[in-house]
């Protein structure tokens, strides 16, 4: 049993980072979203649809973001027609968890770790605003293809663009990295 330990211990090390970090993240979360009622908006997701107002307009584009109390959903306006509710699990943190436990999982130096998981949610960050504001537009414009769009393409960029992430923190940033150079 000791020399598969031994054996495998970079994979076991691997997962049990993983994992841990995964799990004490979304437990984390999971003690932010505890303040909110079920009928009320956390503070997160009304930044996320407060910023892709904001994107918009730069544009002139109009869109709004509309909140009724007792509602635990946002709506999304586009041409003064409601095209989009968006939830709690529209604001991308689940996606922004699963990249900080990869990178944690495959650490390098603690500075390169830190400036990198920043860099990343970053990225996620304004890619999930992009990503709604162009959900919303072409809902709007080709109704028909709301569940192409919303169930397909735009969960395959954003998760697409976090696989390029993980990538490129494997093999220029990772101790893994720096082991096999």
């Amino acid at each position: 049993m000791k020399q598969y330990l031994i054996q495998y211990k970079p994979f076991l090390l691997f997962l049990s980072k993983f994992f841990l970090s995964y799990i004490l993240l979304t437990l984390l979360y999971q003690a932010y979203l505890s303040q909110f009622t079920t009928d009320q908006m956390d503070s997160i997701t009304c930044l996320v649809a407060s910023h892709t107002e904001r994107l918009l307009s730069v544009f002139n584009i109009d869109f709004q973001v509309k909140y009724y109390v007792g509602e635990a959903y946002l709506r999304l306006i586009y041409n003064q027609k409601y095209v989009a509710r968006m939830i709690e699990g529209c604001n991308a943190i689940s996606i922004v968890i699963l990249f900080i436990a990869f990178v944690v999982s495959f650490s390098g130096k603690l500075k390169t770790t830190l400036l990198f998981i920043g860099f990343g949610v970053f990225v996620i960050y304004a890619l999930n605003i992009i990503r709604i504001a162009l959900l919303c537009v072409l809902i709007f414009w080709y109704p028909a293809k709301e569940g192409l769009l919303h169930g397909v393409i735009f969960p395959l960029s954003i998760y697409g663009v976090v696989f390029i992430l993980w990538l490129i923190w494997v093999k220029k940033y990772s101790t893994y990295a720096k082991s096999n150079s």
